[in-house]
């Protein structure tokens, strides 16, 4: 007798879910689980719903009752929301875009969707007008969900059925009528190859691309983000992210619900550090997930001891500045682990639960992925742009890029899913990020890693954040110059700019010396990643025109002996 598809689902995360603690046995023996006709929803979580009383979702929201929901509850009020979205016109393959906060409708709507073939758009609800106008556009969405915050930012001129979350409004249809329905949703076949999600990519050195993921690519692939983050069944998990990014259906979706455990949402208006603290031993938060933006912002408070339950950290975005993970090291006694991945992909590389982490580096391989460093020519090489070998069969790969076919085929040639970021890989296989292809440069034909410049700049005091960008120069092609937020308190003088430009000249080899400063405000995606591109447009510019910064010092403005070149 075949096994169906709940039985295969379940032996796969069994078998990670027991050995979390031996890396080399899994890497060696876990195999995707394969399917032919294949649906997340109704295959794992709703069998799950059954078999269960614990705890699915649990928003808290500052001053106000928490919302809890069982898996149980879940899985009913999908239902009936997916007997409304069938109800309005909703057909298997229309895109809907979901424009939500962290709102119990959010992981509703998500799930509804998947029952019935429908493709989710998740966009933030900090998208402009003109954005979610260009998504609308792009992605042929036919309905979208919102609340009132967003109303204005739907434009007339698109032909779309608008969905509100929230008290009634002329023209919009009422979310809250599905909550009365009655009858049970049409079953739709979704093949395990049919399309589910389409994510817009943050755009930190492009326009956002539009990737396409399938019905078994993130609700199956993020079994490695499960096993990377370390989540449990019946941990109660938390994951800090806004709805509208790939890193949300990573760590508070799949993952948490492939493993079983309860995901905690902390909604706020404002992150506030102390409060996360705060709520981490109340809640009794066991795994924490965190960009490094949040975990910068945690060690500028006063940590305390150990949050009593907290067993797993987590990090993924952007790489980790070694200094945070000292601090919290020093200050909890636990080891912030980092990972790697993409919206096109699940967690690709990380460190994982019980395994020996060098300070740096990324991590080594996920169960499921087989990666490689490349040169120009495709040869695998220690030195080079991070790929994934494609005949490993990795289902957690996107489907491709719905909007350029021409792109999709330049990064999946001979063999090869090509990420486009580069880094070393040391001889024991921990691979280090070395940054954007676009973000590396040269200075005096040396090879120059941002990240690594900026590691060194926030171990200073008075640096909260830092990115490195090339400024043009005649005679060294580039110098490297850093553009840095401060920590509060700390003003934007001469001699704090004196002070961070000589404790950068002596931690650093003179080639790689930090020739430029300017105090800013950092621009970034409205996830939170740094925009290193418009900072070197900004710059390019700037020196095209001979112009300087209002709060830019240069290394040369200095006559101090010890900063002296």
């Amino acid at each position: 007798m075949s096994q169906s598809n709940t039985q295969k689902f379940r032996e796969a995360r069994d078998y990670l879910l027991k050995n979390r603690l031996d890396y080399n046995k899994v890497i060696k023996e876990f195999k995707w689980p394969a399917f032919d006709d294949f649906n997340w929803a109704r295959d794992w979580f709703d069998v799950y719903a059954g078999e269960t009383n614990k705890t699915a979702l649990w928003i808290k929201r500052d001053g106000e009752s928490d919302s809890k929901l069982t898996y149980a509850e879940l899985s009913e009020r999908s239902n009936k929301l997916s007997s409304y979205l069938q109800k309005i016109g909703v057909q298997k393959g229309d895109r809907i875009i979901v424009l939500l906060p962290n709102i119990v409708a959010t992981w509703e709507m998500t799930l509804a969707a998947i029952k019935i073939g429908a493709v989710l758009v998740p966009t933030s609800v900090l998208a402009t007008k003109g954005e979610i106008t260009d998504r609308i556009s792009r992605c042929h969405a036919k309905f979208l969900v919102t609340e009132a915050s967003c109303m204005d930012k739907i434009s007339d001129e698109f032909v779309i059925t608008k969905i509100l979350v929230g008290p009634p409004v002329r023209g919009w249809l009422s979310y809250e009528d599905a909550y009365s329905e009655k009858n049970n949703y049409n079953i739709i076949t979704t093949k395990a190859t049919d399309p589910l999600l389409l994510y817009f990519t943050s755009g930190t050195t492009s326009k956002a691309k539009l990737v396409q993921h399938t019905h078994q690519s993130y609700p199956v692939g993020h079994f490695s983000s499960m096993y990377w983050i370390g989540i449990q069944e019946n941990d109660i998990h938390q994951n800090i992210s806004s709805p509208g990014w790939a890193k949300h259906a990573w760590s508070s979706f799949f993952a948490p619900f492939n493993a079983g455990a309860t995901n905690f949402v902390h909604d706020y208006a404002r992150f506030d550090a102390k409060t996360t603290i705060n709520y981490l031993s109340e809640c009794k938060v066991n795994t924490l997930c965190a960009p490094p933006t949040v975990w910068r912002m945690l060690i500028l408070e006063e940590l305390g001891k150990v949050p009593s339950a907290l067993r797993e950290a987590a990090s993924a975005g952007e790489p980790l500045n070694p200094e945070v993970i000292e601090e919290i090291q020093a200050a909890w006694g636990i080891t912030i682990r980092d990972g790697y991945g993409q919206s096109e992909t699940t967690a690709q590389i990380g460190n994982t639960p019980g395994q020996f982490i060098k300070l740096g580096s990324m991590g080594r391989p996920l169960p499921g992925y087989s990666i490689a460093l490349l040169d120009a020519d495709y040869n695998e090489v220690k030195d080079g742009e991070v790929a994934i070998r494609l005949a490993a069969n990795p289902i957690a790969l996107m489907d491709g890029y719905m909007d350029d076919m021409e792109k999709t085929k330049e990064v999946m040639r001979n063999g090869y899913y090509r990420t486009g970021d580069e880094a070393t890989m040391d001889k024991d296989g921990y691979i280090f990020f070395v940054g954007r292809g676009d973000d590396v440069f040269k200075s005096s034909d040396y090879r120059i890693s941002p990240f690594e410049l900026e590691s060194v700049l926030i171990e200073h005091p008075y640096v909260a954040e830092a990115a490195v960008v090339p400024s043009p120069d005649d005679l060294r092609t580039n110098l490297p110059k850093a553009f840095i937020a401060l920590v509060p308190g700390v003003e934007m003088t001469k001699e704090v700019a004196e002070e961070i430009l000589l404790y950068a000249k002596e931690h650093l080899p003179p080639y790689k010396r930090i020739r430029k400063v300017e105090f800013t405000v950092l621009p970034k995606t409205i996830s939170g990643k740094i925009r290193r591109v418009e900072l070197r447009n900004l710059e390019k510019d700037r020196i095209k025109q001979g112009l300087r910064g209002e709060n830019e010092y240069f290394l040369s403005d200095f006559t101090r002996r010890e900063i002296k070149e």
